[in-house]
Parts: C-alpha cells; sequence; structure tokens
C-alpha cells in the first residue's frame, strides 16, 4: 500500500446512521464534501438485542450497505479486521465496546470508536491499556467538536484565552445509556474541545425536561452543559473569553459535520496520530459518570480520588 493508495476499511456495527453516512462520504464521488482516502469494503452487523434503536436500526443499514455501496458483510469483527487497513468501530452502543475491541486488537489495526467510547470509566481505562499494550492507534470523538463552527470559535483567540464555556444540545434518555452517554455527550465534547483537560468535579441538577451539568476545573475555571428534552433541540456554545464572549452557531456552515470528521479519521489512519488524547477521551467518560452519580445524588462528584 502507498500513500497515494486508497484505504481498506473495515466497519463493526451496523445500527447507526454513521455507518451510512460515512459510506456515502467515502464513496460517492459526486458529493460535495466527498472524502476519498478510503472505501468501506467489509463491515460486521453487530447489534444489541435489548436497545430499540440498536435492534431496529440494524437490518436496514446493514442492506444499504451490501446494496448501494458494495460492502461485504461477514460474520465477525475477526473477519473484518482481517480484510482491511483500518476499523471503522460504529456500535451505537456503548457497552460492547469493550469486547468488540478485544477481539480486534491483536490484528494491529488503527481504530476509531465511535461515541460513546464506554459507558464508565473502567472500561475506558482497559481499552486505553489494550491498545497501549498492543501498540493500536484508538481515536474517539463526537463529530460536535469538529463541527466548523466549533472549530473557528476555538482557533479564534483574539479576545484572550477561555475563562469558562456554556455548551447546550438535546439530551435524550437511554436506559441502556445512561444519562448523558446518549446524547448529551455531544455537548460534553464540545466543552472539552474548548476548556481542554482539568476538570475535578461536577455537580448536575435535573428536572424531567432539562439537566444542568456544572464542572469546576483545577484552575477554576467553570464550564457547564445544559441538556434539553423539549423545546430547543439544537447544539451550541458560548465561549467566555478574558476580553468578551461570543455564541458558537453550530450550523453556520453547510459542510455537514460528520464529513468534518471523517476527514480527522481518515487523517488519523494515516499517521496513526489521533487529534484527541486518549487521556482527554477518558476524562470525557469519567465527566459524565461523575455528571450521572451527581444526577443521582445531587451531591458534587469528584473525577478522581
Amino acid at each position: 500500500m502507498t500513500m497515494t493508495s486508497k484505504l481498506k476499511l473495515g466497519m463493526i456495527g451496523l445500527d447507526t446512521s454513521h455507518a451510512t453516512a460515512f459510506a456515502e462520504l467515502l464513496s460517492d464521488e459526486g458529493h460535495r464534501y466527498h472524502v476519498p482516502d478510503g472505501t468501506v469494503i467489509a463491515a460486521y452487523p453487530g447489534g444489541s438485542d435489548d436497545f430499540e434503536l440498536s435492534r431496529s436500526r440494524v437490518q436496514g443499514f446493514t442492506e444499504e450497505l451490501r446494496q448501494k455501496y458494495g460492502v461485504q458483510i461477514v460474520d465477525s469483527p475477526e473477519e473484518t479486521a482481517e480484510q482491511c487497513d483500518a476499523i471503522l468501530l460504529e456500535s451505537v452502543d456503548g457497552r460492547v465496546h469493550l469486547e468488540q475491541f478485544r477481539r480486534i486488537v491483536r490484528y494491529r489495526k488503527p481504530v476509531f470508536i465511535d461515541k460513546p467510547f464506554t459507558v464508565n470509566a473502567g472500561e475506558a481505562l482497559e481499552i486505553i491499556r489494550l491498545a497501549e499494550a498492543n501498540g493500536v492507534p484508538v481515536m474517539s470523538s463526537s463529530a460536535l467538536r469538529f463541527a466548523e463552527g466549533v472549530k473557528q470559535a476555538a482557533a479564534d483567540d483574539e479576545a484572550g484565552p477561555i475563562i469558562g464555556t456554556d455548551c447546550y444540545g438535546p439530551m435524550e434518555l437511554q436506559p441502556t445509556q445512561p444519562g448523558l452517554f446518549w446524547y448529551g455527550i455531544h455537548s460534553v465534547e464540545m466543552l472539552y474541545t474548548f476548556m481542554g483537560l482539568g476538570c475535578v468535579s461536577v455537580t448536575a441538577a435535573t428536572t424531567a425536561h432539562h439537566d444542568v451539568v456544572t464542572g469546576i476545573w483545577e484552575d477554576g475555571r467553570i464550564g457547564t452543559v445544559r441538556g434539553s428534552r423539549c423545546g430547543n433541540m439544537t447544539f451550541g456554545a458560548t465561549v467566555h473569553r478574558e476580553k468578551g464572549s461570543r455564541p458558537v452557531d453550530v450550523y453556520a456552515h453547510d459542510k455537514p459535520y460528520y464529513a468534518s470528521l471523517l476527514e480527522q479519521i481518515m487523517a488519523f489512519f494515516r499517521t496513526g496520530r489521533s487529534p484527541v488524547a486518549l487521556s482527554e477521551t477518558w476524562e470525557i467518560i469519567r465527566f459524565i459518570e461523575a455528571a450521572n452519580e451527581s444526577r443521582s445524588s445531587g451531591k458534587a462528584v469528584r473525577l478522581r480520588g
């Protein structure tokens, strides 16, 4: 394989619209935001019987990949890994990611693990341990991190360093992906894009319709996530810098954030260097885990010790 040849990609988990969105961007040369660096050649459907949003969608997405994009459907994660240069682990159920990663880590192919990385910090730490022990590059991220409006706001430091951030978005609840792990993770990813590592404690307030999670960083900065289950279902943020605050319009650009994310994934597959450190991915999972604990107790929860 040369640096100019297309990467052969394997996909694990066809129970999410991300699978077909990525396949379209990679395959459709007429798409305005076509990503030309790879093609999905093999996929394992997966699916979780106890998760309706997985169970009800896996067959349709599997048939679309087979018929529309010519993807070979295989019987196991291992068979997928054997045939490809890099792996998109797309299973919508974060509970299965550790088990699926264990089955493919020995192939030593770079792996993108879609959100949520896991649904608890212990399993996240085990994936990181396995990756490091086997020399496997791993990347995980929500597409919201790479939305064009988010990237521009993070890079525009004319008003000085960031002193706080307030993010918001939809926060539907799914029992199998507790609390913020389902849709709340997108807003948390945006928060970390602006704030970076270093949150020490979180406190959550919750009602039937809304959640507000407040994180305190070790340097004294404060960041918040507001999740809604009624009314406004869009994503956004306000970034506070030393010399002023500015809103972040996630939808200001017509480039879909899936395309921006996929560009980052393909660069990662080529280089083995993730734009998101695994230490940050772990802290995001622990932030959500702590926020969920606080949703139940109403008390501040420390991320470590």
